[in-house]
């Protein structure tokens, strides 16, 4: 592949030496020796593991150990890229308000025993294996200790509207200047730039409404079912998440910090790019077609004898014959209504219903046997629960048990994120609010009796 004239070319490196980093940087940029996590306390320090260490005949490592994350940000988008750079080995403090994230206990809390501790389950699987910081922003002293907090990080992530962002000094150009290698990192739901740049947004209505998503798997007439809770948010959180990588070796190969923006209509245009390419050349919209309308017989979900749903995606042609045969209709292979590919397309409604009414003869397990015997490749609708006690699932590790000091172990979701000399895993319960306040201005060089001061004044919370 060739490189665009004067474009920049990244060596190739091992592992990080940080002895020699600063010969590689420029040298009208201050350098700055790689930060190592400080002093973690109580049980989260207990959870902490080191950055490398023996699996079986493999060295695994941490591979973000070392890297310093300040996380201003509640929801779940990007915390759900900060949590995923904690699993990794990054020492991520999380900045909340005095009241604390709105994410917590805002989603369904799981049933516990009778006298047990409550779990908010979902805010712990988007801040687990981090540090907790209770501030204030909205006082001047409480947003100067954030500066502070920013200028010793590797990487500030954020979703504070461009606004707020100068409102509070936090947006790229005032971090940036106190710390030149900092990756500010912005994730929204319109961009930064833009007629819509200071519109709110969450995922249902930036990522699944604007984003084209909701109103494309829509039945001609009907809009879509509900969408579930965070799927933009954390498919956003893997683009900030990547993003945020990239930047880390930008700086690393330059010395220059590096801004951020990652959105959630960029992630939906992203996601629906198979459709939306076509229609930026002819300006047409996919055809809306149903199931009685699909282009390809073996595609698409038909209920069972047990009202179940299966999934088919076959749409190679050689399935055809095999599919009549194995479900007692051979008939359809010569039938000129299905002989080909053409034909069926042209007579899909007619063909869906008698195959709904083949499909209506079995149950879901019934079916699945079969079909695992033909190689057909096919899904069950899952329900959560289903998911949740999925033996491929927990076969390749999707979920991990984290020791909460209150209730016990628990089981979250592991992030998808796969390497084999790299542990990428939970690193302790998420924090009480201001659990850390304490500890973590103890580290950017606030004495104990200060911090008592602060928090009697009402800018930052010391749990």
């Amino acid at each position: 592949m060739l490189a665009a004239a004067g474009a920049l070319s990244l060596p190739r490196r091992g592992p990080r030496d940080t002895s020699s980093a600063a010969a590689r940087h420029d040298p009208d940029l201050p350098s700055r020796p790689a930060r190592r996590r400080g002093p973690l306390s109580g049980e989260q320090a207990g959870s902490n593991r080191s950055s490398q260490q023996q699996v079986g005949s493999r060295i695994v490592v941490a591979p973000l150990d070392g890297i310093r994350v300040v996380e201003v940000a509640n929801w779940m988008a990007a915390p759900g890229a900060a949590v995923m750079m904690a699993d990794l080995g990054a020492d991520v403090i999380k900045v909340e308000a005095l009241r604390g994230d709105a994410m917590r206990l805002a989603t369904r809390q799981p049933a516990v025993a009778p006298g047990a501790p409550p779990l908010d389950a979902s805010f712990q699987m988007d801040n687990r294996g981090k540090r907790g910081v209770a501030v204030a922003l909205n006082r001047p002293e409480g947003a100067e200790l954030v500066r502070k907090l920013a200028a010793g990080a590797d990487v500030f992530i954020n979703n504070l509207l461009g606004d707020r962002q100068r409102k509070y000094g936090l947006d790229s150009a005032s971090l940036l200047e106190a710390n030149p290698r900092l990756v500010h990192a912005s994730l929204t739901g319109y961009g930064l730039g833009g007629p819509d740049a200071a519109r709110p947004g969450y995922d249902i209505t930036a990522f699944f409404g604007r984003g084209a998503i909701i109103e494309s798997m829509s039945e001609p007439g009907n809009l879509a079912p509900r969408m579930r809770p965070a799927q933009g948010d954390h498919t956003a959180a893997l683009a900030l998440f990547s993003s945020i990588l990239a930047a880390l070796r930008l700086v690393e190969a330059t010395g220059a910090g590096q801004v951020i923006d990652v959105s959630l209509l960029a992630t939906a245009a992203w996601t629906m790019s198979t459709d939306l390419a076509p229609t930026l050349v002819d300006g047409q919209n996919p055809p809306a077609l149903g199931r009685r309308g699909r282009p390809h017989a073996l595609h698409g979900s038909f209920r069972c004898a047990d009202s179940r749903w299966i999934l088919l995606f076959m749409p190679e042609l050689h399935y055809w014959d095999r599919f009549c045969a194995a479900v007692g209709r051979p008939e359809w292979i010569a039938d000129d209504r299905f002989a080909t590919h053409p034909a069926r397309a042209s007579n899909m409604a007619e063909l869906t219903a008698l195959m709904d009414e083949v499909f209506a003869t079995r149950t879901l397990e019934q079916w699945g046997e079969m079909f695992d015997e033909q190689s057909f490749i096919w899904a069950p609708a899952s329900t959560v629960a289903e998911l949740a006690a999925d033996k491929q699932a927990a076969a390749i590790g999707l979920f991990p048990v984290v020791e909460h000091p209150a209730a016990g172990p628990f089981a979250t979701v592991a992030s998808p994120i796969r390497i084999a000399g790299a542990e990428s895993c939970p690193r302790g319960p998420g924090p009480e609010v201001g659990q850390h306040t304490a500890e973590v201005l103890a580290e950017v060089g606030l004495p104990e009796q200060e911090v008592a001061a602060l928090a009697a004044a009402g800018v930052v919370g010391a749990g």
